[in-house]
């Protein structure tokens, strides 16, 4: 694909209220295109997709970006819902939001929390997914898995998690959230040469009062130190067997991702559908949609293709 000019913010935030959300987003391209879910990770936010959503709007689709829980304008109805991370939450929040939209099907398309969000949608609920999109392939987990210890040199590159776990952990990324951003976005992706301009757009998002807390649970959850909501609890049983997805699906990995990720080899029979894997080159690391955006966009236009 020809690369569009280089986006560096979006127009104005849209609200809509959906399930225990109000969630902020962008949208682009016609209203009655195609519609595309990008999902973002942690820690980043919408500007992931500043250059792809122009990219799927010139070829008439309808390219949605939402903040998650706990990032940029997207808050919580109510004071006393619990500042949940789990995964089935965020997997729940997508489809909301396509009800709160009038979706009925989508592609969904993501990277680091947000690609096991998208997986997550493709597995358990197919006939809303007209196609998947996942950077570093098959991220459905569950805390039975989480207690499975791995190798030394697999564990050191979890040290946030193990951070994370501590109430030291919680304080130092309440003090240093910026900081600590910056040092995920360096270690994950080695050789992207991002600017302070650009790392400020979307380390803004992580200002949301209530970031701190969903990040916090996520990776407490995962090691199974903190519970989720009992409303949740049907989908991660679903999800503990590590069910296959059915629906056409492109996987992506950076050439040069240094966040933990499966080798696509382990996680290429989870997909049983049309599939297909594509190694991105050219030193691209974990932030795969900011850092390769043609490949990405290019990526769905092609799983929406029969």
């Amino acid at each position: 694909m020809a690369r569009a000019e280089s986006g560096t913010s979006f127009g104005p935030i849209k609200q809509i209220d959906g399930g225990v959300l109000n969630v902020g987003y962008v949208e682009a391209g016609p209203s009655d295109g195609p519609a595309v879910l990008l999902l973002h990770g942690w820690p980043y936010d919408i500007h992931s997709y500043a250059d792809v959503a122009p990219m799927l709007a010139s070829r008439g689709y309808r390219a949605i970006v939402p903040y998650l829980r706990g990032y940029g304008t997207t808050h919580f109805l109510s004071d006393e819902s619990p500042r949940n991370g789990e995964q089935a939450a965020l997997a729940v929040d997508a489809t909301a939001l396509m009800d709160a939209l009038g979706i009925e099907r989508a592609t969904v398309a993501g990277f680091d929390w947000g690609a096991r969000t998208a997986d997550i949608v493709a597995a358990l609920w197919p006939e809303r997914c007209s196609g998947l999109v996942s950077v570093s392939g098959y991220l459905i987990g569950s805390q039975e898995a989480g207690k499975v210890p791995l190798r030394p040199e697999a564990e050191l590159q979890w040290w946030y998690q193990y951070y994370f776990a501590t109430e030291r952990g919680r304080a130092g990324y309440d003090e240093y959230r910026r900081d600590f951003a910056k040092l995920i976005w360096r270690t994950a992706s080695p050789k992207w040469d991002f600017d302070d301009a650009t790392f400020e757009r979307s380390a803004a998002s992580l200002d949301n009062p209530d970031h701190v807390a969903i990040a916090i649970h996520n990776y407490r959850w995962r090691l199974g130190v903190a519970e989720g909501e009992s409303e949740y609890d049907e989908l991660e049983e679903r999800l503990a067997v590590a069910p296959e997805i059915i629906v056409p699906t492109i996987t992506l990995e950076g050439d040069a991702n240094g966040a933990p990720h499966p080798d696509p080899s382990v996680y290429a029979g989870k997909f049983s559908g049309r599939y297909e894997h594509r190694t991105i080159e050219g030193g691209i690391g974990h932030n795969l949609p900011q850092e390769a955006p043609e490949a990405f966009a290019k990526a769905v236009i092609d799983v929406d293709t029969d």
